[in-house]
């Protein structure tokens, strides 16, 4: 099962435009941009949990 948990984040207001923008560019909402960013850069935790 797939759950979620709801954060609360303080981003420096440049941040949040460059992600913002980065959002609107990918036809991401700015929650689903910094999700995918996250896995980009922590990887597939499949992977992760395989090279043990």
């Amino acid at each position: 099962m797939n759950s979620e948990v709801r954060i609360t984040l303080r981003l420096p207001s440049e941040l949040r435009d460059r992600l913002d923008t980065r959002a609107r560019a990918d036809r991401r909402s700015l929650n689903s941009e910094i999700v995918h960013l996250l896995e980009v850069i922590l990887g597939d935790p499949v992977e992760e949990a395989d090279s043990s």
